[in-house]
């Protein structure tokens, strides 16, 4: 199991990394995208920008072709001018009319000129702001390279840092992922070792079964064929009437009490801190006690809040006592819970402190109501927590009903029966749903009124600030009332089912039948400590080896073996019943020999008497005994021909009527009843340990049978954790790779985009090259022209 949780948490530390890296992946993508948007922005800005240089370039090598043409017709004008006046000097001597034909002729060639001069200047301007636009243009590509030369670089460096901290990502990556391939396999050996062990376990599962199975068998003949010994008088002293002690309730009801400890711990918390905020809230409005005082009816009322801590702290103490005192070797039901009376009490005292807070509550929020800035809504707002107030307390007083019912079966165990406890735990259920709805009541309308209040002008900080401490202590008491109700619904069922009861009986268990249980307990676990012995020593491996051949050897002979102790063991019941009918044959003759030798005095002691008398008075005792002596042997004679055959316990037995031998028969028949009184009482002993031993194997039978069932399903538990370990071990695999490739598919992309920025980057400087060159030609031909 420490192997499972370390690689869980070492899979959710991976999980963390991966979506941080996840994360700034996106962040990458995002980066790289807008990279890419403002590179292809850029581009077909670069795109335009070279068009329209192409556009200038070309309109200037128009306009200095223009220029050129212009200029070679400027100079052949220039020398028809100088032509024309030298032929219009030689004219004038010959003629008006030729004169005045080269005035028109220089007039139309005066104007042909202006106009080319002036078609050359605004030629020159254009070219002059078309430099001057270039120009600019060179220098905001200048500057707008510098800045993608720094974002580039920017950019390389993050690159770089980026696919440094990816490697170590990666290789960290890969060693987890070959770590986890180690610990998969680890994992899947003692997997292997788990199923190997599981089905030895399951083969001795099923032994144990059959084992148990015949043990129960057995046992439940044995309490079948038992009569069990029941006082028929006293039913409640009978032990076998006692319920057995149930573990598993009384770690159920510890669980369930701890639960509603810390519940109602945080309702302790969350009252104290309700009414120490309204005793606050008292001292601030309708009036502020630092500035004027208060009224007599606030300032009773702060008195008893200020009570509060001596109300509600004992209802912790008092259920933290009854917490401590259910354990696991206690019987927990509520006729034997005696600190539940103590926690009763207190409950209704604090409900008392309710009841008493009451009207001080409700004419304070009168004396709110009577304050000059109070509003309509304010006032509305105070009469429905007057009516909030008046169901806590109600409610309160209902638990406190319900709980002093249920606290009174701890001193009255005949209070009520089994169907009304249930129908009080039902009716307490439902009672804490009413008191969380309303409490939440109760702060939903504080908290309306709290916001009206913030609206008054004449509102201070420290109300607003005792108001919000006042919300959190109505909203804490809320989500406290609100646990209890469901923890309450949820466990109603353990709450309402007996825990222990009498076998073959639905009464409620009382606190004798309790401590009948308790002694009970402590025996057993007294006779379990006093059979349990130690385990043996080991056995070395050689003497092991020499134990089985003696085994192995001894076993062929083990069918005649059992023959003769099964003969012998007849022989010895023989023998046993013969030594009991000599023992008792043996009594019978001392009897006898007692009674003869008591005849033998008796006659001795008349011969004595006759012999003591006169001689002539021994004719007649003589001849008296002789006739007696006669009479005996003919009554022994005809006693010899009609024996009697007697029968008893021990079997027949003949025997003669004579005086002598019915008392010979009396004594005999008392030694035989005394002699199997002793050996009904030997057996009625017998009896009752062998149902002891019987009810103790049950019950041992029932603990293996448990412990099996924990063991399977803790079986059960580890192979889904197993699987769901290699589930998550292909997922993290599968997740890995993906990621590798991912990583790879960017790295890969990235360095395309680098490479393809480059390469624009190289071209746009060559361009850049280029058109300084051809602006530097451009403006050397200028200054030639």
């Amino acid at each position: 199991m420490a192997h499972v949780t370390d690689l869980q948490s070492k899979y959710s530390k991976l999980a963390q990394e991966y979506s941080k890296l996840r994360a700034q992946n996106q962040v990458l993508k995002k980066a790289v995208v807008d990279e890419q948007a403002t590179s292809v922005s850029l581009k077909e800005q670069l795109k335009q920008r070279d068009q329209s240089l192409r556009k200038q370039e070309q309109e200037m090598d128009s306009l200095s072709f223009r220029n050129q043409q212009l200029a070679k017709r400027v100079e052949l004008l220039q020398e028809e001018l100088a032509v024309s006046e030298a032929k219009g000097r030689k004219g004038k001597s010959k003629g008006d009319s030729p004169s005045q034909h080269g005035l028109e002729t220089k007039s139309v060639f005066d104007e042909d000129l202006q106009k080319k001069i002036e078609e050359n200047e605004r030629l020159h301007i254009q070219f002059y702001e078309a430099d001057e636009q270039h120009r600019r243009q060179e220098a905001e590509l200048k500057a707008r390279l510098q800045e993608l030369e720094k974002e580039s670089k920017q950019h390389q460096a993050a690159v770089d840092g980026l696919t440094a901290k990816y490697t170590d990502t990666i290789e960290r990556l890969q060693n987890d992922k070959a770590r986890l391939e180690v610990k998969t396999q680890t994992l899947e050996r003692e997997a292997k070792e788990c199923r190997v062990r599981t089905e030895e376990c399951q083969q001795q599962l099923k032994r144990c079964q059959s084992e148990l199975n015949r043990q129960v068998k057995q046992s439940s003949s044995v309490i079948q064929e038992k009569v069990p010994f029941n006082d028929t008088k006293y039913g409640d002293y009978n032990s076998l009437n006692v319920p057995p002690h149930n573990r598993k309730h009384q770690l159920k009801a510890r669980d369930v009490v701890g639960q509603a400890l810390s519940f109602l711990q945080d309702l302790v918390v969350a009252l104290l801190n309700f009414h120490s905020y309204t005793e606050q809230r008292v001292h601030i409005y309708p009036r502020d006690s630092s500035i004027e005082p208060i009224s007599p009816l606030n300032q009773k009322f702060s008195q008893y809040l200020h009570e509060n801590a001596a109300y509600v702290r004992p209802l912790e103490d008092s259920f933290m006592q009854l917490h401590q005192s259910i354990t696991e070797d206690t019987v927990t039901v509520l006729e034997t819970v005696v600190k539940l009376k103590s926690f009763a009490e207190h409950f209704s005292l604090y409900t008392l402190f309710l009841k008493k807070l009451l009207p001080y509550q409700l004419k304070s929020l009168e004396e709110e109501c009577e304050a000059p800035l109070c509003t309509a809504a304010l006032t509305a707002k105070n009469q429905e927590l007057q009516r909030d107030m008046k169901r806590v307390t109600s409610v309160f007083d209902k638990l406190q009903n319900y709980i002093n019912i249920l606290a009174l079966l701890s001193v009255r165990q005949d209070a009520l029966p089994q169907s009304s406890i249930s129908a009080v735990f039902t009716q307490l259920a439902a009672c804490l749903h009413s008191l969380y709805d309303a409490i939440k009541e109760m702060s939903k309308h504080y908290n309306q009124k709290a916001s009206l209040e913030q609206e008054l002008p004449t509102i201070t900080q420290k109300l607003c600030t005792t108001s919000e401490c006042l919300l959190g202590s109505l909203a804490s008491l809320t989500i406290s009332t609100g646990k209890i109700a469901t923890f309450f619904s949820n466990n109603l069922d353990f709450f309402t089912s007996p825990g222990y009861s009498p076998r073959g009986n639905t009464a409620t268990l009382n606190p004798l039948q309790a401590e009948n249980m308790l002694a009970n307990k402590k025996k057993a676990a007294a006779y379990i400590h006093a059979i349990t012995k130690p385990r043996p020593q080991s056995v070395p491996y050689r003497e092991a080896l020499s134990n089985r051949r003696i085994l192995t050897s001894s076993t062929e002979s083990r069918e005649g073996l059992s023959q003769q102790v099964q003969q012998s063991q007849e022989k010895i019941a023989r023998l046993e019943q013969e030594k009991e009918h000599w023992l008792l044959e043996a009594q019978l003759g001392k009897v006898r020999l007692e009674k003869e030798n008591q005849r033998i005095t008796d006659l001795e002691a008349q011969l004595a008497e006759v012999l003591g008398r006169s001689p002539n008075s021994q004719a007649a005792p003589a001849s008296s005994i002789a006739q007696s002596h006669e009479e005996e042997e003919r009554e022994q004679k005809a006693g010899g021909k009609e024996a009697t055959l007697c029968t008893s316990l021990v079997g027949m037995l003949c025997t003669t009527p004579t005086v002598e031998h019915v008392g010979d028969e009396e004594s005999r028949e008392q030694l035989i009843k005394t002699h199997y009184m002793a050996r009904v009482g030997e057996l009625t002993t017998q009896l009752q340990i062998s149902d002891s031993k019987a009810v103790h194997f049950h019950s041992e039978c029932r603990a293996l049978a448990k412990r099996l069932a924990i063991a399977e399903k803790s079986r059960e538990s580890l192979s889904e954790e197993v699987k769901l370990a290699n589930q998550n071990i292909t997922r993290l695999q599968d997740e890995l790779t993906t990621t590798k490739r991912s990583y790879e598919d960017q790295l890969s992309m990235m360095s395309d985009h680098l490479c393809s920025m480059n390469e624009t980057l190289s071209k746009q400087r060559e361009e850049i090259d280029t058109l300084k060159l051809g602006s530097k030609g451009n403006s050397k031909k200028n200054k030639g022209r």
